[in-house]
């Protein structure tokens, strides 16, 4: 049992390693931006990110009429 934690932790090590050789060996030191928003691509076509858009649905628009608390009648909003 042992040995198949001992195997199964080098194998991680080695993967990790491997997805690291970019970043250990190259002089950017940094991981590539591989968000939505990140690709050319994707913004020239108008696709977004999910979250971004989501902010953007949100946010409180000025010309927005405000709704009537539940419950209340005209008579006692006025």
């Amino acid at each position: 049992m042992l040995d198949t934690i001992l195997i199964t932790l080098l194998i991680v090590a080695i993967c990790i390693a491997l997805l690291g050789v970019n970043i250990f060996f190259t002089k950017k030191k940094k991981f590539p931006n591989t968000h939505v928003s990140g690709s050319k691509a994707l913004r020239e076509k108008g696709i977004g990110c999910v979250q971004s858009q989501d902010r953007e649905a949100r946010k409180e628009s000025k010309l927005a009429v405000p709704e009537r608390e539940k419950g209340k009648t005209d008579k006692e909003i006025n």
